[in-house]
């Protein structure tokens, strides 16, 4: 086992040549497969080299074993089709439990630590075909404290966001065609948007977080990144997510799109702000239907309401660990659990209270819209390692259990990626994907167009 200690082109990586397997989308790769066109092997052996070219600047990976990659590629040349998958690479963010590979939480106290079992998420990949390709290096626990060895392949000085930060860079650097993330926060979002790759966290509990290193289970969620929103409507179809309505989204023109710049605007910074008005525009130009959606005024106490919500499950959910090590984890997870935020049980109830009410009435406020568009993140990647940026825009969305998936396509200063996020009532999934997908349609168009 060997351990590895749509904007713009990833830094470093030489101009000119022939787009190889490794860059194919997954949808493309599974296609080409199950076409009898391209072997998963030689799919594997592509993103083999690619990662060991990059590994050295991009550090995407805690585990990484390739003749393991190998062998499952292959297993699957070897047998009839399993699913949808069949033969696709996947990255697994190290707080997953993999059965052939340890799980290390990115933690010095868990170094050595092998569950040996697979987390539900990884038994339905591999049931679907995929390729289990290594383990993404997280921000430790996926919450705080040891930061991920990874840069951001748009520009290496900068974060490529936490806390799936390998899992976001590996995909938007060609390494593995589609990976998976978790957020409490902003922990998909965010590293999609800074990455510039599809990302989405879909309704709470939609998808089983059965066999994760849980941080706070009222809100954790499991996210997946790809390179198009045919990658993302794929894990979709693998993890059995349908809305109660057939989705019948022809074209933007006569959707009705709402634009929610959220309680937290405020914070927003020059690129987020031009990146909301120039979707506005856009989505105007093409026959939508443009309202500014302001939320109710209780819905300003949700950020507050998340921090309640997640540390105080913290103190339940780190306990085993804090028993185990107590002073020597970080500090800022032994002040969790200490309480120095002095939450009382009466804040959680209130905290819990206000969640459930706002989810009410935002399922109620977006029913009318085919989405809600709203930002992903404050700016663009900072720079250095240290500051992963915040979840500044994310948080809301997640306590309201919403599902929510990163737009790619927009760049602002220094040609780094900027996303906006599409969103909309819960287990309405896929009305939004949909207008997510329409709405990148119209972004590609606008790239290839050359339009700043």
């Amino acid at each position: 086992m060997s351990q590895l200690v749509s904007v713009g082109r990833p830094e470093g990586e030489e101009r000119g040549g022939s787009a190889g397997a490794e860059r194919l989308t997954a949808s493309e790769a599974a296609r080409l497969i199950r076409d009898r066109r391209l072997t998963a092997g030689e799919l594997a052996r592509a993103c083999i080299d690619r990662t060991l070219l990059r590994d050295e600047q991009i550090h995407a990976w805690t585990v990484f074993e390739t003749e393991m990659v190998l062998a499952q590629a292959s297993e699957r040349d070897a047998e009839p089709l399993r699913g949808p998958l069949h033969g696709v690479p996947v990255g697994i963010k190290d707080i997953l439990f993999t059965r052939d590979l340890p799980t290390t939480y990115n933690s010095p106290h868990f170094q050595s630590h092998h569950p040996n079992m697979d987390a539900a998420v990884v038994s339905l990949l591999r049931a679907a075909g995929a390729v289990v390709f290594g383990k993404n290096d997280t921000v430790e626990f996926a919450v705080n404290g040891r930061r991920a060895r990874t840069r951001n392949p748009h520009d290496l000085r900068r974060t490529p966001g936490g806390s799936s930060s390998g899992s976001a860079a590996a995909v938007a650097d060609f390494q593995v065609p589609l990976s998976i993330g978790t957020q409490t926060g902003g922990s998909v979002i965010r590293p999609a948007s800074y990455c510039g790759v599809w990302g989405m966290k879909p309704t709470w509990n939609a998808v089983s977080a059965e066999g994760m290193k849980v941080c706070a289970p009222s809100i954790d969620t499991l996210g997946w990144y790809g390179r198009s929103a045919q990658d993302i409507a794929l894990l979709c179809d693998v993890f059995r997510i349908v809305d109660d309505e057939p989705v019948a989204l022809p074209s933007i023109d006569g959707a009705r799109i709402a634009i929610c710049r959220s309680p937290v605007w405020h914070l927003a910074e020059q690129p987020t702000r031009d990146a909301l008005d120039l979707c506005a525009d856009l989505f105007h130009s093409h026959g939508a239907e443009v309202t500014f959606l302001d939320l109710p005024e209780s819905f300003d106490g949700l950020t507050a309401a998340h921090k309640v919500v997640m540390q105080s499950e913290m103190r339940s959910t780190f306990l085993p660990e804090f028993l185990a090590f107590g002073h020597a984890l970080y500090p800022e997870l032994v002040a969790t659990m200490r309480n120095d935020s002095g939450f009382s049980r009466a804040d959680l109830r209130a905290a819990y209270d206000l969640a459930a009410t706002c989810r009410a009435r935002f399922d109620e406020l977006a029913a009318s819209y085919t989405a809600v568009l709203t930002p992903s993140v404050a700016g663009i990647a900072p720079i250095g390692l240290e500051d992963t940026g915040a979840a500044t825009f994310n948080r809301i969305w997640t306590l309201l259990h919403t599902p929510c998936v990163n737009v790619p396509g927009l760049s602002g200063p220094d040609g780094m990626p900027i996303g906006v996020t599409m969103t909309g009532p819960r287990f309405c999934d896929r009305r939004v994907l949909e207008a997510a997908r329409l709405f990148g349609d119209l972004l590609d168009l606008r790239t290839r167009e050359g339009q700043p």
